[in-house]
């Protein structure tokens, strides 16, 4: 696994050009599986629409990059969708350009601008995340250490994604991977070894950038 950049979620911006609406949607997809399943799903949505023109990246390396022009004339869609999310360095990110015709022609040279700039403004303006590989632990403590469990938290560089309290209090923390054997250290060390910690998982985490 390696970190990489990418759209968080579902972002959707709105542009009218030459009286053709065109509404554009980036989703963060992590494998062709959720990339295909996001566009057919836009297709389904927007199934009024003139033209659902589409470009993904689904992996981390960039090596099966697909796009669609979607009866555009060729070269002037797709690829240029493609283009924008390449030169933003951006990786399991899927972008749908969806327009409406509004009776005037943009010829290929106005097509591919406003395929482009249609993309280019919806990246721009999308929550970016990066994706680091990470470990998750359930990290189970008595009630009377809980609060030194969240300012040791509030000190390391994780995500606490869910509290459970129960007979004891259960937190499940998502680590850095190249930190993950310091943190669980400094833990047991803080709480001199009242804290069960037990690896879940290894994943991609998305953090703020």
């Amino acid at each position: 696994m390696r970190q990489y950049l990418s759209v968080g979620g579902e972002h959707v911006t709105e542009k009218v050009i030459e009286r053709s609406r065109f509404i554009t949607t980036s989703f963060h997809a992590e494998g062709e599986e959720q990339a295909r399943a996001f566009i057919a799903r836009m297709c389904e949505k927007y199934g009024d629409a003139t033209h659902n023109c589409y470009a993904y990246i689904a992996d981390q390396t960039g090596s099966a990059p697909r796009f669609s022009d979607d009866g555009e004339p060729g070269g002037t869609a797709g690829m240029p969708i493609l283009e924008v999310i390449k030169n933003k360095k951006l990786f399991c990110t899927a972008v749908v350009v969806t327009r409406w015709f509004g009776g005037i022609k943009l010829g290929a040279g106005g097509l591919v601008r406003a395929y482009s700039g249609c993309t280019a403004e919806n990246l721009e303006s999308a929550p970016k995340l990066m994706y680091v590989p990470c470990e998750e632990y359930a990290v189970t403590v008595g009630y009377e250490c809980a609060d030194a469990c969240n300012r040791y938290f509030s000190q390391c560089d994780c995500k606490v994604s869910d509290v459970s309290y129960l007979s004891d209090v259960t937190f499940t923390v998502a680590v850095k991977q190249e930190g993950a054997r310091q943190f669980a250290e400094g833990l047991s060390d803080r709480l001199n070894g009242r804290a069960a910690i037990k690896k879940l998982r290894s994943f991609m985490f998305g953090f703020n950038v």
